[in-house]
């Protein structure tokens, strides 16, 4: 059997050893050193935004100590988008609060403002204004911000943007994860770089990055003995860790280019399939790194559905994945509040991701055409 395409692999730039072996031989095998420091420089240069990053060990991480810091607590509720990872609203799970989900629209397929706002009014109106509004930014593609905000304002509610997969997104030139309150980046294995796993906390205040970065190692008050006065957590991220992200860095750009070029190569090769649909910007306001190409198939229109297609790619050890099923349909969240229509149902039902490294070859996608080929024109 040929070597498995997969959908999304680590892709390494060559300097990261680099990083590695100079914590290595400076013995800054901790969860603070130069790369740390390092990687959070190159990070609030990248956004190019008035920001402050703080490393952290996951973005799950970052979210968590979003929550705390917009004063998540237990028997509040939290409105999120209902077309995500659970990574997204698991954090809320753990401030003892509950989630409020909301539906998709359909130009980006992230959160719907009008949903939002129907959500939060009747939040309201049964007596639960909720405490923040986590909104994400899918498979790369930014979400319909300005609207967001603007609800989001109307009714004083902070804003926390998941753009754990949106690295190098930007909306009206402005980086994704720099619009909220807090942004929120992840590095886990499969993104757009990786640190193996990791994550970041995007803040606009010194004081805010400060507080993370204090939570985020055990919250230990200033005293020449261990002193707690608050709950903290072991979520800061490696020095190690960190030096391979500063390696990352070097390339980011370059593989924000590939995987839009892998966009490309989809858009193209279903241009002229009706019934298949290549997820694209819906105007020049939105660059999307395109982290995971995905498409829509209409089973009516084609012959075949996405279960068809990612079984076909299967037998050519071709890695596929169904959209994330939404929120608000998951079994540990059966009971919780949901607003909108069938948009995320929908396009769980009918969305597949398809592979979109950012180190795939000519040869795996003369492949991927070939398998697509052999089912649109199957005799």
């Amino acid at each position: 059997m040929s070597d498995k395409i997969w959908l999304s692999s680590p892709h390494m730039g060559g300097n990261e050893l680099k990083y590695i072996h100079e914590a290595f031989d400076q013995n800054w095998v901790a969860p603070l050193g130069p790369n740390v420091n390092g990687f959070e420089e190159d990070l609030e240069k990248f956004l190019n935004a008035d920001v402050k990053v703080a490393a952290l060990s996951a973005g799950t991480a970052a979210l968590h100590l979003a929550l705390i810091e917009c004063g998540v607590g237990y028997g509040d509720e939290v409105i999120c988008q209902s077309m995500t990872f659970s990574a997204s609203a698991n954090p809320i799970a753990y401030q003892g609060a509950t989630p409020v989900f909301v539906d998709s629209e359909k130009e980006t397929w992230n959160m719907c403002p009008l949903a939002l706002k129907e959500a939060i009014s009747d939040r309201i109106v049964k007596g639960k204004k909720p405490k923040a509004i986590i909104v994400v930014h899918l498979y790369g593609m930014p979400a319909k911000m300005d609207e967001i905000l603007n609800v989001a304002h109307e009714f004083d509610i902070p804003v926390i943007e998941d753009a754990a997969e949106a690295l190098g997104s930007t909306y009206k030139g402005k980086s994704c994860g720099t619009f909220g309150r807090f942004g929120v980046l992840s590095f886990n294995g499969n993104k757009i770089i990786t640190t193996s796993g990791g994550g970041a906390l995007v803040c606009h205040s010194q004081e805010d990055r400060e507080k993370a970065v204090f939570l985020s190692t055990q919250a230990r008050d200033n005293a020449p003995h261990y002193q707690h006065s608050h709950i903290g957590f072991n979520y800061r991220m490696s020095n190690i860790c960190a030096g391979i992200g500063r390696g990352q860095m070097e390339v980011l750009s370059k593989r924000v280019d590939a995987r839009r070029a892998m966009s490309r190569f989809y858009f193209n090769l279903f241009k002229n399939v009706d019934g298949v649909n290549v997820f694209c910007e819906p105007n020049e306001e939105y660059y999307s790194n395109h982290w995971l190409s995905a498409i829509t198939i209409d089973p009516i229109k084609t012959g075949f559905n996405r279960e068809d297609l990612r079984l076909h790619f299967l037998t050519e050890n071709i890695e596929s994945r169904p959209l994330w099923k939404p929120m608000h349909m998951q079994p540990v969240f059966a009971d919780v509040p949901y607003y909108g229509a069938k948009v995320a149902e929908e396009l769980f039902n009918n969305g597949l991701c398809v592979p979109s490294g950012s180190n795939l070859k000519e040869s795996d996608r003369v492949r991927i055409k070939n398998v697509v080929n052999s089912l649109l024109y199957k005799k």
